[in-house]
């Protein structure tokens, strides 16, 4: 099986601290490769990789404000398409925007939808709804008018998360500065539940970020300590007695979350988008509906077992778990494409 991995380019795969589709993608090329599988990875060309790398583009277009991005992304993405004969498979986690190359070439495409930008982007995903793969990585994810050949959960390579059972007293929020994600609301509730609050993350907002995150931040209570890399985001998310997700918006996925629970930190999450999927209420966190909710729950996290929250991730959410449920998808679309037999989903 020869397969074409086609990574995004804002960021290297895998990404220095931030590039969450750029870690996955790594993972999942990194496992196909120790599986035996004939893997080139189209990414930047300064991305570390076992696979063979193929690449147009220097570096990550976010690392380098010189370099446009569309001129790069359309010569990274028709790169791959001209190549196409070479393999029996492109994985496509770039979007929406390779899908309009697809019927140009024989070759079968499958999709991995991170996630919808916005409801804007759905007519593309509709044109090519019947002569493309693709998979969700959450049921909640799911546009109710396309077809999935398979829902598979992102994994991560737990043995580089250390499990602590003796956190330090402080809440974290960890992802991108934005209203999405609920940074002010992270520290509305550690400020009410009268617990030291860690910022981690991008500043992806900068407005927000100056009206409603900075005229917090004392260094002592609250404190912001920016992005940070895989041996940084470790101890913070091991030393953390919880996560805060006080997510505004239907989440498709939550590496952090993830991430966090495999440290044995319990996480508190607004129940939105694909958190009941991660998290089971009461055992390794919490799932609240509002502010007060999520404030009550600090004062209930030392109920959490910290290993079962290890545990969930061991069974559910490991990057052998999801390599191998790509091999499945990959071996369902080549017998497909090779008796011409209809999709059905996994």
């Amino acid at each position: 099986m020869r397969v074409a991995m086609l990574s995004p380019v804002a960021w290297r795969t895998p990404p220095r601290h931030y590039g969450p589709w750029e870690r996955v993608v790594s993972l999942l090329t990194e496992g196909l490769v120790k599986k035996g599988i004939n893997v080139t990875l189209f990414a930047t060309g300064d991305s570390i990789t076992r696979a063979r790398l193929h690449h147009v583009c220097p570096s990550g277009y976010e690392e380098d404000p010189d370099m446009d991005p569309k001129v790069w992304e359309c010569l990274h993405i028709s790169e791959v398409f001209e190549h196409a004969d070479e393999y029996d498979l492109i994985h496509n986690h770039y979007d929406f925007l390779p899908l309009t190359y697809s019927r140009l070439i024989s070759v079968p495409l499958v999709t991995t939808i991170h996630g919808f930008s916005s409801p804007k982007i759905l007519p593309v995903y509709r044109k090519y709804d019947t002569s493309s793969y693709y998979v969700s990585i959450s049921h909640a994810d799911r546009a109710p008018d396309l077809d999935y050949i398979a829902t598979v959960y992102h994994g991560i390579d737990i043995e580089n998360f250390r499990f602590n059972d003796n956190p330090q007293d402080y809440l974290l929020f960890f992802g991108r500065i934005h209203p999405d994600k609920g940074a002010a609301e992270a520290i509305r509730i550690a400020r009410d539940s009268g617990r030291r609050l860690i910022l981690a993350g991008i500043i992806q907002d900068h407005e927000y970020y100056e009206k409603q995150v900075r005229p917090y931040l004392d260094n002592r209570d609250i404190k912001y300590i920016g992005s940070v890399g895989p041996h940084e985001r470790d101890e913070v998310l091991g030393n953390a007695t919880a996560l805060l997700h006080p997510i505004h918006f239907a989440e498709p996925f939550g590496l952090s979350v993830v991430e966090s629970m495999a440290c044995g930190t319990p996480v508190i999450a607004y129940n939105r988008g694909s958190m009941p999927e991660l998290i089971t209420d009461g055992k390794d966190g919490f799932l609240v509906s509002d502010f007060g909710q999520a404030v009550a729950a600090v004062g209930r996290i030392d109920r959490i077992d910290r290993k079962s929250c290890r545990q969930t991730v061991a069974d559910r959410f490991t990057d052998e778990i999801m390599v191998n449920n790509y091999i499945q998808v990959y071996e369902r679309i080549l017998r497909e494409t090779k008796s011409n037999a209809g999709r059905q989903p996994l």
